[in-house]
C-alpha cells in the first residue's frame, strides 16, 4: 500500500459541561458484571466537586493516578495485572487529566487484551488486536494525546511510545471547563508541547497538505493565547483545547521532530516532564527551527516564565551516551526533521554538544 491509512477517533463530544453527560456516552459500551475504571490524575482526589460527577454504577472503580514521574511501562503491567485478578474483565478504561493519564489509559486499555510487558509493545505497528473500550477526558491541553495513535511509556530501555493502529481513544471528551484551574506553569508547558508539535510537522520532510491544514490551525490558535491575549480567559482555555486537537492531528499523517527526539533522552535519564524537556531542547533549536525558537522566546517573556537552566551540567559521561542512544533511536522524528541522510547531520558528538547547552 503507498499511503498509510492512519486511524482517527471515530466519536468526539466537545462544549462546556459535556463531562456531565458522560454517563449517557459510555452506558451502551456497559457490560454485565464488567466495570469501568476511572484513571484520574491525583490532583482530582481532593477535588469534591468532580468526584461527585463522575457517573459510578455498579463495580466502577475510581483510581487515583500520581502523575510525578511520567507512565512507565511498569506501572502499566502492574495495573492491567490488578485490574485483571479484582474484575477479570472490564467494560472499559477512562482517563481524565492530562497528557501522563491520557497515555496510562490507552495503554493499559490496550494491555487488558495482550499478554506479556508493555515494553515489548513499544515501537511501531507491534501492538496485535484492539483494546477494551477506552475514553479520553483531557483536564489540560497541549499534548494532543487526546486523539494521537501513541502512548508514549518509558520502559526499562528506552522512553517510546506504543505506536499502532490500535492506540487511538474510541471516544473523546472535550470540555474546556475541565482546563480551568491548571497552574499558570503547568498549562504553559503543556500549551509549549502543542506549539513545537505544530514548528516540527509544519518544518518537516514529511510535511503534506493533510498535517499542513492542522498544523497551521493549531498554531496559529497558540499564538493567539501566548502571544496576542494579555490575560487567560474562556476563550483562552477553549482555543488551546482545540490547538491540542488540531496540533495531535498534525503529526498523525507527519511526525514531530528534533525536540521531541532529543527530549525523549533527556526524560528517560532525567525524568524530565514532556512539556518542560521539549521547552528546555526547544529554547537551543534556533539552527533548526528560528523563527519559532524566536516567537518561543516572546512567549517565555510575555508570560514571565522562568525555563529550567543547566539541566545537563552535571550529567556523567554515562548518561550522556544513554541520552544519546536513546534520542538517536527516535529513527522517524530525525527522518522528518532532517531527511533520509540524517545519521550524516545529527552525530553523536553533535548531540553531546546540544545536550551541554541545556
Amino acid at each position: 500500500m503507498q499511503y498509510r491509512n492512519f486511524p482517527m477517533v471515530p466519536r468526539v463530544i466537545y462544549g462546556r459541561g459535556a463531562f456531565d453527560d458522560l454517563h449517557e456516552i459510555i452506558a451502551p459500551k456497559r457490560q454485565a458484571g464488567a466495570p469501568f475504571i476511572f484513571l484520574v490524575d491525583d490532583v482530582f482526589a481532593r477535588h469534591e466537586s468532580l468526584r461527585r460527577r463522575i457517573p459510578l454504577a455498579e463495580r466502577d472503580t475510581v483510581i487515583f493516578i500520581n502523575t510525578t514521574d511520567e507512565p512507565k511501562t511498569q506501572q502499566v503491567d502492574a495495573l492491567r495485572d490488578r485490574l485483571q485478578k479484582e474484575f477479570g474483565a472490564v467494560s472499559g478504561i477512562i482517563g481524565v487529566g492530562g497528557g501522563s493519564i491520557m497515555d496510562m489509559a490507552k495503554a493499559v486499555g490496550l494491555m487488558m487484551t495482550h499478554e506479556g510487558s508493555s515494553a515489548q509493545y513499544q515501537g511501531w505497528d507491534l501492538l496485535q488486536r484492539p483494546g477494551v473500550y477506552r475514553v479520553g477526558i483531557p483536564t489540560l491541553s497541549g499534548t494532543g494525546a487526546e486523539v494521537s495513535r501513541t502512548a508514549v511509556l518509558t520502559g526499562p530501555e528506552r522512553k517510546l511510545g506504543l505506536n499502532s493502529d490500535y492506540t487511538t481513544f474510541d471516544q473523546v471528551l472535550l470540555d474546556p471547563s475541565l482546563t480551568k484551574d491548571a497552574p499558570k506553569n503547568q498549562r504553559f508547558f503543556t500549551g509549549m508541547d502543542c506549539y513545537i508539535h505544530c514548528i516540527e510537522s509544519l518544518n518537516g520532510t514529511y510535511l503534506n497538505a493533510f498535517s499542513k491544514s492542522y498544523g497551521e490551525k493549531a498554531q496559529a490558535l497558540c499564538e493567539d493565547v501566548f502571544l496576542h491575549k494579555n490575560t487567560w480567559d474562556d476563550d483562552s482555555d477553549e482555543a488551546l483545547m482545540m490547538a491540542s486537537w488540531h496540533g495531535g492531528m498534525s503529526i498523525a499523517y507527519s511526525q514531530v521532530g528534533v525536540a521531541h527526539a532529543v527530549s525523549y533522552g533527556m526524560a528517560f535519564v532525567l525524568g524530565t516532564h514532556h512539556g518542560v524537556g521539549n521547552a528546555i531542547v526547544f529554547n537551543q533549536l534556533e539552527e533548526y527551527y528560528p523563527d519559532g525558537v524566536r516567537r518561543f522566546h516572546d512567549m517565555l517573556d510575555k508570560w514571565r516564565i522562568d525555563l529550567p537552566q543547566n539541566v545537563c551540567a552535571n550529567c556523567t559521561d554515562d548518561q550522556f551516551d544513554t541520552m544519546i542512544k536513546v534520542s538517536l533511536g527516535m529513527t522517524p522524528l530525525w527522518e522528518n526533521a532532517l531527511g533520509k541522510n540524517w545519521p550524516q547531520i545529527m552525530t553523536a558528538p553533535k548531540l553531546r554538544r546540544l545536550y551541554e547547552k541545556m
